[in-house]
């Protein structure tokens, strides 16, 4: 058995649950709960000297982060969905998606850490009205090229759908407001995705 190591909240996580689920193998996963925020979680830092999640301990004890990583390997577990493509123009169309939408997620964390973990006196408004600068880019450049729904899924399609739930978990669905196009991705994504819901965040 593999455990995952994550945390509900987690878009990364999430990401990595979706793609199980979509390779058929999350019967071979045990997920357990570590909170990278307390510095000192000896089960995350004895997987990640990096101390963050997700990481993927195989049954071997060889451990596997971060979750593009994770997701890759899963990838190989099962022939089908292809959600790598193995080479050529394709593959790196689909990396390049992907990383925007790992991209997007890491800047809505970082506003949530700004306020969680910074004294108030400490933090930065023009620091925050950067990231958000960049998901707004970032919500943008999908609209404009987004992960196609005919057909077979791929990673970009579950990193996109992981960071709009994130948004829409922690900062209240403002995305919404706009991106009519993004909007209906999602819900056609989570309508032929069983896993997007079966992951989603604790209310």
């Amino acid at each position: 058995m593999m455990r995952l190591l994550s945390s509900p909240p987690s878009p990364f996580g999430r990401k990595v649950k979706i793609t199980a689920k979509v390779k058929g193998v999350w019967d071979q996963i045990a997920v357990e709960a570590v909170n990278p925020n307390s510095g000192a979680d000896p089960v995350l830092a004895s997987s990640n000297p990096l101390g963050k999640i997700p990481a993927l301990v195989l049954p071997d004890g060889r451990a596997l982060y971060d979750s593009r990583v994770i997701c890759e390997y899963l990838d190989t577990m099962s022939p089908s969905p292809v959600l790598f493509p193995p080479a050529g123009a394709e593959r790196f169309a689909v990396l390049t998606r992907a990383a925007r939408a790992d991209g997007l997620m890491e800047a809505a964390l970082l506003t949530i850490y700004e306020e969680r973990f910074r004294p108030e006196d400490k933090r930065s408004a023009d620091w925050v009205a950067r990231q958000h600068g960049k998901i707004d880019q970032a919500l943008s450049a999908f609209e404009a090229d987004l992960p196609h729904m005919s057909g077979a899924i791929d990673i970009s399609h579950i990193g996109l759908a992981s960071a709009l739930g994130y948004l829409d978990f922690r900062l209240g669905g403002r995305w919404r407001a706009g991106h009519t196009a993004l909007v209906s991705w999602l819900d056609r994504f989570a309508a032929s995705v069983p896993g997007f819901a079966a992951t989603a965040p604790p209310g």
